[in-house]
């Protein structure tokens, strides 16, 4: 009896050794599951906040796409820059998109109780994006204003804040305030506006952070611009309308650099049109 007892007890421990063999899994499977559970949450969903440009590379001067609405979830595939995201809408589209929070927030899946809070509050949708670009501007002015005095340098250098010609100025300061890189020069300026915002033909309806864009100097009195078709002139300048009749801008080494003045007298004279980078 006590032969067969020991018996049972072997078969019974050599029976739990192999189940315990079959279950657990070895050290290298468990890091294999967790090196797949790893990979698989290292892709990244954003929720779009506003309406945003969908490019095909990752420049403010690339092909627009089309456009990714706000509410709608995107898969993140990489951040291709400091301000684009490569993204994958959920029509299956790949472009690229900009990294900036107003236009997207990495990590939050769209649910019902998000629809139906957007719901709940009608406005809210619409007038945080609003409230986000004017910010923006802002801080966009504010970074402006603290160049004040830097000296004028026609084509100053790009990669330093030491000097500064007009559209260096205007690239620097969306940089840093908005972290949008627009293109080098006032002319591709002036066709990004173009092919990016709703260009304005009136001093009058232009808005606080519009960037104006100018022709050539043909002299103080508005006589030396009858005539002129200014949709056939080239952009030689373009400023930062600050609004109540401010420019914020720099244009010559004698007028002290980067100043403030009127938006009078010539500057009007020479006014071809203006357009909002952030809206």
């Amino acid at each position: 009896m006590i032969n067969i007892n020991k018996s049972l007890l072997g078969c019974l421990a050599i029976t739990a050794a192999v189940s315990a063999a079959v279950i657990l899994p070895s050290p290298s499977h468990a890091a294999a599951s967790k090196a797949v559970v790893q990979s698989a949450s290292a892709s990244q969903t954003g929720v779009i906040q506003a309406s945003v440009r969908l490019r095909d590379k990752p420049s403010l001067s690339s092909n627009v796409l089309g456009y990714v609405k706000a509410g709608e979830q995107v898969k993140i595939l990489e951040k291709s820059t400091s301000y684009f995201y490569k993204i994958k809408t959920s029509a299956g589209k790949t472009g690229y998109i900009s990294t900036a929070d107003k236009y997207i927030r990495v990590g939050q899946a769209s649910s019902g109780s998000s629809s139906s809070n957007s719901s709940n509050n009608g406005s809210s949708s619409a007038s945080k994006p609003a409230q986000s670009a004017s910010a923006a501007i802002e801080k966009v002015i504010k970074t402006g204003m603290k160049y004040l005095g830097t000296p004028y340098e026609f084509g100053s250098n790009r990669n330093t804040t030491t000097t500064f010609d007009c559209s260096d100025f205007i690239r620097q300061i969306f940089k840093e305030g908005a972290s949008l890189v627009l293109p080098a020069d006032s002319r591709q300026q002036g066709s990004w506006i173009q092919s990016n915002s709703s260009p304005v033909y009136s001093v009058d309806k232009l808005k606080r952070g519009d960037l104006v864009f100018f022709m050539s100097y043909k002299g103080s009195s508005s006589s030396a611009y009858q005539g002129i078709d200014k949709s056939k002139q080239r952009i030689t300048h373009v400023a930062l309308y600050l609004g109540d009749g401010k420019l914020l801008h720099t244009y010559s080494q004698k007028a002290g650099g980067v100043v403030v003045t009127d938006f009078t007298n010539s500057w009007k004279y020479r006014f071809m049109y203006g357009g909002s980078v952030l809206k």
